[in-house]
Protein backbone atom coordinates (compact mmCIF):
# COMPACT_ATOMS: atom_id res chain seq x y z
CA UNK A 1 0.00 0.00 0.00
CA UNK A 2 1.56 3.50 -0.93
CA UNK A 3 1.89 6.44 1.43
CA UNK A 4 1.25 9.93 0.40
CA UNK A 5 2.31 12.36 2.48
CA UNK A 6 3.96 16.23 2.29
CA UNK A 7 7.76 17.04 2.61
CA UNK A 8 8.83 20.92 3.45
CA UNK A 9 12.21 21.11 1.49
CA UNK A 10 13.36 23.96 3.44
CA UNK A 11 13.05 21.40 6.80
CA UNK A 12 15.61 19.23 5.62
CA UNK A 13 19.25 19.21 6.39
CA UNK A 14 19.73 17.12 3.31
CA UNK A 15 17.54 17.50 0.36
CA UNK A 16 19.10 14.02 -1.53
CA UNK A 17 16.40 12.18 0.32
CA UNK A 18 13.93 13.45 -1.76
CA UNK A 19 15.13 11.13 -4.55
CA UNK A 20 14.33 8.52 -2.59
CA UNK A 21 10.59 9.39 -2.86
CA UNK A 22 8.14 9.95 -5.57
CA UNK A 23 7.34 13.82 -6.00
CA UNK A 24 3.81 13.59 -7.20
CA UNK A 25 3.34 18.01 -7.09
CA UNK A 26 5.56 20.68 -6.06
CA UNK A 27 3.87 24.21 -4.50
CA UNK A 28 5.65 26.75 -3.21
CA UNK A 29 4.45 28.98 -0.54
CA UNK A 30 5.18 32.40 0.96
CA UNK A 31 6.02 32.79 4.45
CA UNK A 32 3.80 34.56 6.73
CA UNK A 33 4.71 35.52 10.83
CA UNK A 34 1.86 32.45 11.38
CA UNK A 35 4.48 29.97 9.88
CA UNK A 36 6.93 30.99 12.47
CA UNK A 37 9.88 30.21 10.16
CA UNK A 38 11.31 34.35 9.43
CA UNK A 39 14.28 33.69 8.02
CA UNK A 40 12.91 31.96 5.17
CA UNK A 41 11.32 33.87 2.30
CA UNK A 42 9.62 30.59 1.01
CA UNK A 43 8.47 26.96 1.87
CA UNK A 44 8.78 24.51 -1.11
CA UNK A 45 5.82 21.69 -0.75
CA UNK A 46 6.84 18.28 -2.14
CA UNK A 47 3.75 15.59 -2.50
CA UNK A 48 5.49 12.76 -1.99
CA UNK A 49 4.81 9.02 -2.43
CA UNK A 50 6.27 6.31 -0.46
CA UNK A 51 6.19 2.67 -1.40
CA UNK A 52 4.59 0.61 1.77
CA UNK A 53 8.32 -1.86 2.02
CA UNK A 54 10.14 1.46 2.06
CA UNK A 55 8.21 3.53 4.47
CA UNK A 56 9.96 2.31 7.87
CA UNK A 57 13.19 3.37 6.06
CA UNK A 58 12.08 6.79 4.54
CA UNK A 59 10.82 7.67 8.23
CA UNK A 60 14.12 6.84 9.73
CA UNK A 61 16.28 8.68 7.53
CA UNK A 62 13.52 11.52 7.73
CA UNK A 63 13.84 11.63 11.26
CA UNK A 64 17.88 12.52 11.13
CA UNK A 65 17.53 14.87 8.08
CA UNK A 66 15.00 17.57 9.62
CA UNK A 67 16.92 20.77 10.34
CA UNK A 68 16.21 21.79 13.98
CA UNK A 69 18.65 25.03 13.49
CA UNK A 70 17.30 28.80 13.57
CA UNK A 71 15.78 27.19 17.43
CA UNK A 72 13.16 25.88 14.89
CA UNK A 73 10.97 22.40 14.58
CA UNK A 74 10.27 20.79 12.01
CA UNK A 75 8.16 17.39 11.09
CA UNK A 76 7.43 15.39 8.14
CA UNK A 77 4.22 12.79 7.71
CA UNK A 78 2.72 10.10 5.39
CA UNK A 79 -0.29 7.67 5.51
CA UNK A 80 -1.56 5.20 3.87
CA UNK A 81 -5.38 3.59 4.90
CA UNK A 82 -4.55 1.94 8.04
CA UNK A 83 -1.15 4.08 9.69
CA UNK A 84 0.27 7.69 9.60
CA UNK A 85 3.70 7.95 10.07
CA UNK A 86 4.45 11.38 12.18
CA UNK A 87 8.22 11.77 11.76
CA UNK A 88 10.16 14.76 14.57
CA UNK A 89 13.77 14.93 14.26
CA UNK A 90 14.92 11.41 16.35
CA UNK A 91 11.82 10.36 17.14
CA UNK A 92 8.86 8.61 14.82
CA UNK A 93 4.96 7.94 15.64
CA UNK A 94 3.21 5.26 13.95
CA UNK A 95 -0.14 5.76 14.79
CA UNK A 96 -3.31 3.79 13.28
CA UNK A 97 -6.14 5.82 11.55
CA UNK A 98 -8.34 4.64 14.60
CA UNK A 99 -5.92 5.03 17.47
CA UNK A 100 -7.20 8.93 18.52
CA UNK A 101 -4.98 8.80 21.91
CA UNK A 102 -1.82 8.11 19.08
CA UNK A 103 -2.55 11.23 17.85
CA UNK A 104 -3.27 13.31 20.49
CA UNK A 105 0.36 11.61 22.15
CA UNK A 106 2.05 13.14 18.66
CA UNK A 107 0.36 16.22 18.84
CA UNK A 108 1.47 16.62 22.46
CA UNK A 109 5.13 16.01 21.54
CA UNK A 110 5.71 18.40 18.85
CA UNK A 111 3.61 21.18 20.51
CA UNK A 112 6.63 20.80 22.93
CA UNK A 113 8.93 21.11 20.41
CA UNK A 114 7.62 24.27 19.65
CA UNK A 115 5.27 23.74 16.72
CA UNK A 116 2.50 26.21 16.60
CA UNK A 117 -0.95 23.71 17.44
CA UNK A 118 -2.39 24.76 13.75
CA UNK A 119 0.37 22.83 12.16
CA UNK A 120 0.08 19.80 14.31
CA UNK A 121 -3.57 19.03 13.10
CA UNK A 122 -2.67 15.11 12.46
CA UNK A 123 -6.61 14.54 13.36
CA UNK A 124 -9.37 16.12 14.76
CA UNK A 125 -9.09 16.08 18.36
CA UNK A 126 -10.89 12.98 19.74
CA UNK A 127 -11.80 11.92 15.81
CA UNK A 128 -9.82 9.98 14.03
CA UNK A 129 -9.40 9.44 10.01
CA UNK A 130 -11.82 7.88 8.29
CA UNK A 131 -11.19 4.62 6.37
Amino acid sequence: MIYKGVIIEESLKNTSLLKEVNILETKVEKITSEHQTPWLKQWTLHTIEVPEEKAENVAEKLSKSLDYSHNSSWYADFKNDKYHFIIFRDKIFKVKLDDAEGFKEAKQYGISLGIPEYQVDFAPEGKVWER
